[in-house]
C-alpha cells in the first residue's frame, strides 16, 4: 500500500499554526450551485454513502444511477434555488461563519487554535482540510461535528471519512472526536434563548413543535441512539421553557424512500393539529445548528403551506442557532472541554488576534 506524500520537513522547524492544535468543524454539505448539474455529483456522493443507505450495494447502484440521479437533481435544484442567497448556500454560509467565530471565541479565552470547517459531501472536503492542517504543522486535531445528536448516518460518517484519510497517511496526527452534545447545558440554553427571543418579538403560539431530521426506523432497533438523544434534547428544552407535555410535540422530517422512518412525521402532524383546531404554531429544528434546505425550504415553506392549507392561521418558524452569541459560547465550551490537556496557549499570530477581535466586535454589535 502506498501512502500520501508527507509535507516537506526541515529538522527543528516550528509549526506555522499557533499551537499545533486545530478544531475541524464538520457539517453535512451542500451543492456548489442551485442547479441540476451541481446537484448530480453532490447527490451521487451523498447517496452512495453506505452509512446513509444501508441496502445491498449492487441493487442500490442500479436504483441510484438508473432512476434517482436522472430525476431528483432537477427537483432538488428548484428547492435549493428558493433558499439560495447572494453569499451562496445558507448551510455553507453559516458553517463558515461559525468556524470563524468559534476561533475568535476560543482566542478570547486564550485558546489559540486553528479552526477550519469541512463538509462530509461537497467542498471543502474533510480530506482537503486535513491535508491543509497537516501541511501547516498541526499535530492535534479535534473533530467536532455540527450534529448535536449522534447518528450513524451523520456523525459516524464524518468519522469514517477521517479514518479513510488516516488510512492513507504515514504520520497521523493525534485525533479526538466529539460524539454528541445533545444534552449539553449550553446547547440547551442556546435553543431556549432562540425560542424566548422569538416569543418576545412575535408572541407565543398554542404549541411548540420540535422537528428533528428523520432516519429510518430500523436504525433505532439496530442500536443507533439518535431517536433517544432527540427526545432527551426535547425534554430538556421543554423543561427550560417550562412547557407541559401538552404544549409541545416532537416530530421527524425529511423522509426519503418508502421505508418507515422515525415517527411522528412533521408535516402530517402539523396538518392534523390544524384540522383539530390548533390555529397558531411555532416550529423549531433543534438538530440543525445552522439554517439550511431542510429548515428554510422544507419547514418554513412546505410545512407552513401545509399547516395553513389545513386550516391553521399562524405558522412561525424559529430560526436555527446560526450566529447566536449564546450558541457560540456553548460551542466554545464544548470545544474547550474536549481540547483539555492539549497545548493551546501558544502566543497567537496576528491572524488569530484579528479573528478574536472580529468575534468580539460582531458580538457587541448584536447585543
Amino acid at each position: 500500500m502506498s501512502f500520501s506524500p508527507e509535507p516537506t520537513f526541515v529538522h527543528g522547524q516550528a509549526p506555522s499554526a499557533a499551537s499545533g492544535t486545530a478544531v475541524l468543524y464538520c457539517n453535512l454539505g451542500t451543492p456548489e450551485a442551485p442547479t441540476a448539474a451541481a446537484l448530480r455529483p453532490y447527490l451521487a456522493q451523498f447517496l452512495s454513502d453506505p452509512r446513509v443507505i444501508e441496502i445491498p450495494k449492487v441493487l442500490w447502484w442500479l436504483v441510484l444511477h438508473g432512476i434517482i440521479l436522472r430525476v431528483r437533481p432537477k427537483k432538488s435544484a428548484a428547492k435549493y434555488a428558493s433558499i439560495w442567497t447572494a453569499e451562496g448556500s445558507p448551510l455553507k454560509v453559516w458553517t463558515a461563519k461559525q468556524a470563524v467565530l468559534l476561533r475568535g471565541y476560543l482566542g478570547e479565552r486564550d485558546h489559540f487554535v486553528e479552526v477550519r470547517y469541512a463538509m462530509r459531501y461537497g467542498r471543502p472536503s474533510i480530506a482537503s482540510q486535513l491535508n491543509s492542517l497537516k501541511a501547516e504543522g498541526v499535530t492535534r486535531i479535534l473533530v467536532l461535528p455540527a450534529y448535536p445528536q449522534y447518528s450513524g448516518t451523520s456523525t459516524a460518517s464524518v468519522f469514517d471519512e477521517v479514518y479513510r484519510w488516516a488510512a492513507k497517511t504515514r504520520r497521523i496526527p493525534e485525533f479526538r472526536f466529539v460524539n454528541n452534545y445533545h444534552d449539553h447545558p449550553g446547547y440547551v440554553d442556546a435553543l431556549a434563548a432562540c425560542v424566548r427571543a422569538h416569543w418576545a418579538k412575535n408572541g407565543r403560539a398554542e404549541k411548540l413543535v420540535m422537528s428533528f431530521h428523520g432516519v429510518p426506523e430500523r436504525t433505532l432497533y439496530l442500536g443507533d441512539p439518535y431517536h433517544c438523544e432527540c427526545h432527551k434534547t426535547a425534554r430538556l428544552l421543554a423543561t427550560e421553557l417550562q412547557l407541559s407535555k401538552e404544549q409541545y410535540r416532537v416530530t421527524f422530517q425529511s423522509r426519503f424512500g418508502k421505508a418507515k422512518w422515525l415517527e411522528p412525521y412533521t408535516e402530517p402532524t402539523l396538518v392534523a393539529l390544524a384540522k383539530a383546531g390548533t390555529k397558531k404554531i411555532d416550529v423549531i429544528c433543534p438538530g440543525f445548528t445552522g439554517d439550511c434546505l431542510e429548515t428554510l425550504e422544507e419547514i418554513a415553506q412546505e410545512a407552513k403551506e401545509a399547516f395553513l392549507h389545513a386550516g391553521g392561521q399562524s405558522f412561525n418558524y424559529i430560526p436555527c442557532l446560526n450566529d447566536n452569541p449564546v450558541w457560540l459560547a456553548a460551542l466554545s465550551d464544548i470545544a474547550q472541554q474536549h481540547l483539555s490537556g492539549w497545548p493551546t496557549h501558544t502566543v497567537p499570530d496576528a491572524q488569530a488576534l484579528a479573528a478574536s477581535r472580529a468575534a468580539a466586535l460582531a458580538r457587541g454589535a448584536r447585543q
